[in-house]
């Protein structure tokens, strides 16, 4: 099994990744840190054992690298990822993507002819809590889905947006939407399917920032399902939440802020014999790790052979497009139907002119 060598860009988020690889030392060797600030990166690269440079552009130089982990902020995506590609090396990105559904079409047209794949990053999926809920509705018990509520209540300050990125529209490219609901909304999708139709309000109400903070959301998924989404920075702890209802039975998420689709999650059946079947298929999992190391592992199964991908640019841009239609539905309260095309209002994106 051939070892894929990487460089983390970004000694961030970075930190997180580098966890994720570390769990996987047959799969990965990181090779290199990339950041301005070797200071920043000098504990990383203490644990993988590497060396630095300075830059993602340092790192796309590298012949010794096979992938580029972005881990930038936002508004330096969309240019590392396709230095990524014309290099010829795999590239795994953090979220969100890009800026623009135009971007992400731009991306997708790239990497169709590349020699190499683009694996974008939403490590949420891959908790044992969540595998359980998807093979109850993939063996037919959960039912019709009818209602789910999500709750991204989270705790950030003054100290959060002294980072000199954050809280910016050029550099974060927008507020609690992109970089924290986005996503406990990715999971929605991954357990409903697509989205019909979105309206939202959005507000900045706990910190002095140029972006929303808060933020309330109705979806309508093409199931039929109607969902609701509430979303603050002002919560007193940190607590994501997941409930859906089938027809039959409810489906609870832990309360991890961070991880809402580990275990445990509830299951409960309306009628003693379904939560019999519940209880059983519950009872077969075999929990595999989670998070990064999980998302990771099954990268490598896909970049050596034949495997598919975990996460494809197209959960990439169905992500970026329900970000697009809740500003939009926002800033002209209406509702705004999906999907969103090249004649869409903030196709070419959503921050504010």
């Amino acid at each position: 099994m051939s070892k894929l060598r990487v460089a983390i860009c970004g000694a961030g988020i970075g930190a997180e990744h580098l966890s994720g690889y570390l769990a996987n030392p047959a799969l990965y060797e990181v090779v290199c840190i990339a950041d301005p600030d070797k200071d920043r990166a000098q504990p990383l690269m203490s644990l993988a054992n590497c060396r630095h440079v300075a830059t993602a552009e340092d790192a796309v130089q590298c012949d010794d690298v096979d992938v580029l982990d972005i881990c930038l902020p936002p508004g330096l995506h969309k240019d590392a990822i396709l230095a990524g590609l014309a290099a010829g090396k795999h590239v795994i990105c953090e979220k969100p993507l890009v800026p623009s559904l135009a971007d992400v079409d731009e991306i997708l047209a790239v990497a169709a002819t590349a020699s190499t794949q683009v694996v974008p990053v939403f490590q949420y999926r891959f908790g044992n809590g969540l595998t359980q809920l998807q093979a109850l509705i993939d063996q037919g018990i959960a039912g019709t889905p009818l209602v789910a509520t999500i709750e991204t209540h989270w705790k950030r300050d003054a100290d959060y947006y002294s980072v000199p990125w954050r809280g910016k529209w050029a550099t974060e490219l927008g507020g609690v939407i992109v970089g924290h609901a986005i996503h406990a909304h990715d999971l929605l999708v991954q357990v409903l399917g697509p989205i019909a139709d979105v309206q939202a309000r959005l507000a900045t109400r706990v910190n002095p920032i140029e972006v929303e903070d808060c933020a309330a959301v109705v979806l309508g998924m093409r199931s039929g399902a109607l969902v609701t989404s509430s979303v603050t920075l002002g919560s007193a702890v940190d607590q994501s939440r997941l409930r859906f209802c089938f027809s039959n039975l409810s489906a609870e998420s832990s309360l991890s802020a961070y991880n809402p689709g580990t275990t445990p999650w509830r299951f409960m059946a309306h009628d003693s014999s379904v939560q019999e079947q519940v209880d059983a298929i519950v009872a077969q999992h075999n929990p595999h790790a989670e998070g990064f190391a999980r998302q990771f592992e099954l990268a490598h199964a896909a970049l050596t052979g034949n495997s598919p991908l975990p996460v494809t640019l197209a959960d990439a841009r169905a992500s970026l497009e329900l970000i697009t239609a809740i500003y939009q539905s926002s800033r002209d309260a209406a509702k705004v139907a999906l999907p969103l095309g090249p004649d869409a209002a903030a196709y070419h994106g959503w921050l504010p002119h």
